[in-house]
């Protein structure tokens, strides 16, 4: 975000003068509740904060014209529309998010009435940004912050129920955060032991979940020089153990040779200050890759937010990083990957009644990638949380961030979350009258992204569980999103013939419905602080089908095709085909049966698992991909 000071010409220009007097007025004047939201149930106030500790305040202000831009979106991911693959450029997505000049003036002078001077903007100057005390934001804003603890993990963070606007900018801010946004995003992996598989037949959930608490010690995983040059996938795999051998004879990538790897490019993020070790990753490449060749680095960081690149021993490298790693890294190595490290919250100290970080990783990445002129092709994130722990306009922000992502070529995958339809009694709705319901997870349940679901067993492949871990492949249908238009005959289609009155009451049946893919999520091996270990998770699917997204883009890229950007129009219509339908299992949770997995998409396992042969002819034979724009396209300056 570029850094400028506007206060200068709003003193020096004459006719801002009384704009500025006028609005400083204002804001001392009739405030309105802007938004009220109740904190979830695992939260509780437990003090008040220092008023003197500094806060990362970011106003989001209202862009006009970005229903244009979902628009173009749209237009450029349908493959039956004539601009089918021709995305847009940083400028031109900017152009499409300014706010009005009038707003941000006005915005201006209510922070210059509050003696707010140091302001940031990103390059729309759709959001402003400023480090400011607490005890200046509750006059700003109306309101008084309180600290709060998540009785789970322990975790503090400054925050408010309720916040006020002045009545003139209610139209024209539409939010400021952080305020009652408790999303804490958690890695989406558990991490398990060894397992029994059951031989000669297709095992029952309980013969499954019975053996997942069965020690074996320890497993052979097959390695490709003991193979045949094309080996099976029952000679490359072992369903208690999977590696990327097994991965890459699974999904077809295996004799694919990228041959762009300097243009084409993977990102993954990582969140709460963690980081990825490379020793780890190299050891895992040299172990599971034989092309592999080591070099001085096997990966890019940048710092987000106060993020950190620590590879001590004591630094915070916990087994999320490495796996998200070692799985985008074991399908698509060689192709370059940037790990971007936001900041996160640091240790409590309950004297103070302040924690030392109360950023929002969410919008501080966003914000930092965005203003990038050069992104990679693909980003997979394994961080989530349910969708109400943050209000709807926090979740309408971000989202519509990945939807400037989209726009821009990038492919977003997220993993859809690890505890099926919600984890078993906690299951209840946040608005104070504890209704039964679901509980979907954000962002997996914006319709601007790759929700990924996840897999087990070979033989076929059924919706992954772990009765060890009490993991469950996360779906669901959104509270927040309506179902877009790209996925409409598939749920429909679904919820008339296989879900009917099934839990009905418990779920949105009009939302966007997730995972939109799925993959292998059990029992991936991974190696992290120098040893071997067994992790389950979507946080192993996804960063799977990242890579093989990145193999895609690398074919298209040396054809001088673009990339595949948002996959979900496509997905959804000319490649279902590239996808094996997964019909067994089922995402349970809150203590319900849940989605049932069923002939084409379903809840449980979306569309299926990805086949990257027939993913990538379907990608280099789509007729608009040649990057031509055509006469009626607007110019630039159009934009």
């Amino acid at each position: 975000m570029a850094q400028r000071s506007r206060i200068l010409s709003l003193v020096l220009y004459s006719i801002w003068v009384p704009i500025v007097f006028c609005e400083a007025l204002k804001a001392s004047l009739q405030f309105a509740v802007k938004e009220r939201y109740s904190p979830p149930s695992r939260w509780r106030p437990v003090g008040f904060p220092d008023r003197d500790h500094e806060v990362r305040l970011h106003i989001g202000l209202r862009r006009p014209r970005y229903k244009e831009l979902e628009q173009h979106l749209y237009e450029i991911s349908n493959p039956a529309h004539s601009r089918h693959g021709q995305h847009l450029s940083a400028e031109q997505v900017h152009r499409l998010t300014t706010p009005l000049e009038e707003t941000v003036l006005l915005v201006e002078a209510w922070l210059l009435g509050h003696g707010i001077l140091n302001l940031t903007y990103s390059p729309a100057k759709d959001w402003i940004s400023t480090l400011v005390p607490i005890r200046t934001i509750e006059a700003l804003l109306n309101t008084t912050y309180r600290v709060f603890q998540d009785l789970e993990e322990l975790d503090c963070i400054v925050r408010t129920a309720e916040w006020s606007l002045p009545i003139h900018l209610h139209e024209r801010i539409e939010l400021v955060q952080p305020t009652n946004s408790f999303f804490r995003p958690r890695a989406s992996r558990r991490t398990t032991s060894n397992s029994l598989r059951i031989r000669d037949k297709i095992p029952t959930y309980e013969e499954l979940a019975a053996a997942d608490v069965v020690e074996l010690g320890h497993i052979d995983i097959p390695d490709a020089k003991d193979l045949p040059p094309n080996p099976t996938v029952s000679q490359a795999c072992r369903s208690i153990a999977i590696s990327p051998l097994c991965l890459r004879a699974l999904y077809g990538t295996l004799h694919y040779e990228p041959q762009v790897s300097g243009k084409n490019r993977m990102a993954l993020v990582n969140f709460r200050g963690r980081s990825n070790h490379r020793s780890d990753v190299r050891m895992f490449m040299e172990r599971y890759r034989s092309d592999y060749k080591a070099a001085e680095s096997d990966f890019d960081a940048e710092l987000v937010a106060g993020g950190k690149d620590d590879q001590s021993p004591e630094g915070n490298i916990v087994i999320e990083g490495d796996l998200d790693a070692e799985a985008i890294l074991g399908i698509a190595y060689p192709t370059p990957l940037t790990t971007y490290n936001v900041g996160g919250t640091a240790p409590f100290e309950a004297s103070a009644m302040t924690p030392d970080n109360t950023n929002e990783p969410y919008l501080e990445w966003l914000q930092y990638l965005l203003a990038k002129d050069d992104l990679p092709q693909v980003i997979t994130l394994s961080y989530a949380d349910e969708e109400q722990t943050v209000p709807y306009s926090y979740a309408k922000r971000v989202c519509e961030g990945f939807a400037q992502l989209g726009a821009r070529g990038v492919t977003v995958l997220v993993g859809s979350g690890d505890d099926g339809v919600g984890r078993d009694s906690t299951c209840y709705s946040n608005d104070g009258n504890r209704k039964p319901q679901f509980l979907p997870t954000f962002p997996a349940s914006c319709p601007f992204v790759t929700a990924v679901g996840a897999t087990r067993e070979l033989g076929p492949e059924r919706v992954a569980f772990d009765g060890r871990t009490k993991f469950v492949s996360g779906s669901g249908f959104s509270n927040y999103f309506e179902r877009p238009w790209y996925q409409r005959r598939h749920v429909e289609g679904y919820l008339t013939k296989h879900l009917g009155d099934l839990h009905r009451g418990l779920y949105n049946e009009a939302g966007r419905a997730y995972p939109d893919i799925s993959a292998q999520g059990y029992h991936y091996s991974i190696v992290w602080n120098g040893t071997v270990h067994l992790i389950d998770g979507t946080s192993a699917s996804g960063p799977t089908v990242a890579g093989i997204v990145a193999l895609v883009n690398d074919a298209l890229m040396a054809d001088n095709k673009p990339p595949l950007g948002f996959l979900n129009p496509w997905i959804y219509s000319k490649a279902s085909e590239a996808f094996t339908d997964v019909t067994i299992g089922s995402a349970t949770g809150c203590n319900t049966s849940g989605f049932p997995a069923a002939p084409g998409w379903d809840a449980g396992s979306g569309l299926g698992t990805p086949f990257f042969p027939t993913l990538k002819d379907l990608a280099l034979q789509a007729r608009s991909r040649s990057g031509r724009r055509p006469w009626y396209y607007p110019s630039r300056a159009d934009l």
